[in-house]
């Protein structure tokens, strides 16, 4: 379902964060080159396993500019999975990265 092999770099403004089960869930604003945004939609992995990894509900918020890597949907779709958070409103990311 995921491209391991050509994981992507993603710089938007988070939409929503929801921390829900089954997975977690990123919605992300990114700009398109023509001058509006399209919404990527990126998965994460389940509520325990990012709190046994030192992230919580509070962990990303909505207006949050971030810099993600994701493994891209093999099909071209806008979404993935996610890899790492690089940056969080300009400073590198202190959230533990998973694989």
């Amino acid at each position: 379902m995921f491209d391991r092999e050509q994981p992507k770099e993603l710089s938007g403004t988070v939409r929503e964060f929801q921390w829900t089960n089954p997975h977690v869930w990123i919605q992300l604003l990114v700009p398109n080159g023509a001058g509006g945004q399209d919404e990527w939609g990126v998965e994460c992995t389940s509520v325990n396993a990012l709190k046994r990894q030192g992230w919580s509900r509070t962990s990303l918020q909505a207006g949050d500019h971030v810099k993600l890597m994701i493994f891209p949907l093999r099909n071209g779709s806008l979404g993935g999975q996610l890899n790492r958070v690089i940056e969080i409103n300009g400073s590198a990311s202190q959230l533990p990265g998973y694989r």
